[in-house]
């Protein structure tokens, strides 16, 4: 009897030359969480733990190819798109995302500025972001990609909720709200799904700089997860599980906010 072939799971992003954050943190995380990685490079970036030194973009005709050249031969399980970079290559998403087989799970992390405080997406280029949430199965913004995708206030847990309440009713979708930008020891993220369900996930605050990738290792590994057939709730629930461990086992490299070890996690059990 053969065994079971690994999800195929596309992640759509920019390339991190230091390999902490975009497609590098991606195909990592696909790869221990037992997918099989193929990317479109949506940019190319100069950068490593102290910012983005340099963008160069891929031109959307190019993404457009990287697409179909994985689809047409390997087949496509499940989509992480994160940073998109111009308005042109979010245009050509949807019109790509169009020709999914339907019920293939999308999961969009709206990158709008990366840890290191740089900004990957002009005002136009998020304006087309919201096109694009109406084809995702999942979209994941931190608190201020939420705040600006919905022109709402994001400051309490009340207002969080209904800003995430609102995000999803507008464009049909999930909604994983990641609380990290809050304030205080702990931290929540709350799943809003179209049907108005919540779950709420509440964990201690880790303290450490080294956080730099971890929304694309979080979105990535919940495409992975739900390549695998997971249930959304607990492909979130365990994606959360594997990005804190690899907080944990952070190597410390380099001189600022440093990557995370995924290389460290075993088990989610």
């Amino acid at each position: 009897m053969s065994e079971r072939k690994p999800p195929r799971i596309l992640t759509i992003a920019g390339s991190d030359s230091s390999g902490g954050a975009g497609i590098q943190a991606d195909l990592k995380t696909i790869a221990m969480l037992g997918g099989y990685g193929m990317s479109v490079v949506t940019s190319l970036t100069a950068q490593n733990t102290c910012g983005v030194q340099a963008i160069h973009p891929v031109p959307a005709e190019f993404v457009e190819q990287q697409f179909f050249s994985c689809d047409n031969d390997i087949g496509i399980d499940a989509i992480k798109i994160g940073m998109i970079g111009r308005p042109e290559t979010a245009r050509a998403l949807w019109d790509v995302l169009l020709t999914v087989e339907p019920g293939t799970p999308v999961v969009f992390d709206p990158v709008m500025v990366a840890t290191s405080g740089a900004v990957l997406a002009d005002g136009e280029t998020i304006a087309a972001f919201r096109e694009l949430m109406d084809l995702a199965t999942l979209v994941t913004p931190n608190l201020p990609e939420l705040a600006e995708l919905t022109e709402m206030q994001c400051d309490t847990p009340e207002q969080v909720t209904e800003a995430a309440h609102a995000l999803s009713d507008r464009h049909d979708v999930a909604v994983l709200a990641k609380g990290g930008h809050g304030e205080g020891t702990r931290l929540r993220d709350l799943l809003i799904d179209p049907h108005g369900r919540m779950a709420s996930f509440d964990d201690y605050r880790i303290d450490t700089p080294h956080t730099h990738g971890t929304g694309c290792t979080l979105s990535s590994a919940i495409a992975t997860l739900l390549g695998h057939g997971q249930p959304l709730e607990n492909a979130v629930r365990l994606s959360r599980k594997f990005v804190r461990q690899a907080i944990l086992a952070a190597p410390g490299f380099g001189a600022g906010g440093g990557p995370l070890g995924h290389q460290a996690v075993r088990s989610l059990d």
